[in-house]
């Protein structure tokens, strides 16, 4: 599908961190914001402003009549109902479409605006977004976007992404909860892990910033190794060597001197352990003395 003059016109409903730097950027590309409405109007005045066109609506209705492209950018638990109170005041057409960007909420809650005959879709960056400021670099170039929705929103999505120089995947709608929760474990739960390692090498005496720079090139090796040799064969360590005896000594240490973390180490080592038995490289006496020790 080829943008024209028309379906580059959009509406930005939810004027926040996404909802601002999405029209500031498409906006640079030949996209025309027409409109925007946010929960607060000095918001949307803001976000109006921030992009030097289009013009500011006291309704979210009156922003989505606007235009046929309209994208809500509001928090994810008034996605559905802005879109079912949009839809009943009758803001969609066969010519609408649709977006979200959520990345835990597939585009099954914009059924009311497909029921309306729009087409819908999710387009979700794989990035957190600061606050926009006038004359800052794209936070969309370069990075990952995935796209779902009906075939119509997933092809123009494609060229959404593409306008903001970032780079667009495809997933199944029935497969955005574990795309999300992905998101949340190579992200959020990695900060959880180095804090994990940070804390006990500051039980050393060794400062957070020194424990960090000795064992920053160790994480960075260690992601390197990860995207040129896949999980399995990146990993390395006394569990993959089958070395209950080493394992054995931090848990003593753990429990002993940290043992608010005794649980975490135990519980990560038993995944851990499933990693190395894929290898085959450690014996079966190996694992099950590993296994042992990983129990609560």
């Amino acid at each position: 599908m080829n943008t024209n003059n028309n379906n580059q016109q959009f509406s930005i409903i939810g004027c926040g961190r996404l909802g601002v730097s999405l029209a500031v950027f498409l906006s640079k590309q030949g996209f025309i914001p027409k409109a925007f409405s946010s929960r607060s109007i000095e918001s949307a005045k803001k976000a109006c402003e921030s992009v030097g066109m289009g013009r500011v609506f006291d309704t979210p209705i009156q922003a989505a009549k606007a235009s046929k492209l309209v994208f809500i950018t509001t928090p994810d638990t008034t996605i559905e109902p802005v879109c079912e109170n949009l839809s009943k005041q009758g803001a969609f057409d066969k010519d609408s479409i649709v977006y979200h960007f959520s990345g835990a909420l597939s585009s099954g809650i914009l059924t009311a605006a497909r029921k309306s005959g729009a087409s819908t879709g999710s387009i979700h960056p794989l990035q957190a977004f600061a606050p926009y400021e006038s004359g800052q670099d794209s936070p969309f170039k370069g990075i990952n976007m995935s796209i779902e929705g009906d075939q119509k929103a997933v092809e123009f999505g494609k060229e959404i992404v593409n306008a903001l120089k970032a780079n667009s995947f495809t997933i199944p709608t029935e497969a955005k909860t574990l795309y999300h929760a992905s998101a949340v474990v190579a992200s959020n739960y990695l900060v959880t892990l180095e804090h994990f390692a940070l804390e006990l090498l500051m039980a050393s005496d060794m400062s957070q910033k020194d424990a960090y720079e000795v064992l920053e090139p160790l994480i960075m090796g260690t992601l390197n190794n990860i995207k040129a040799r896949g999980s399995v064969n990146a990993l390395t360590g006394p569990v993959a060597r089958g070395d209950d005896e080493i394992v054995s000594k931090h848990l003593k240490d753990i429990d002993k001197k940290l043992p608010q973390f005794s649980d975490l180490y135990r519980l990560l080592g038993q995944y851990t352990l499933k990693i190395a038995s894929q290898r085959g490289e450690i014996s079966n006496d190996a694992q099950q003395k590993l296994g042992k020790l990983f129990k609560f």
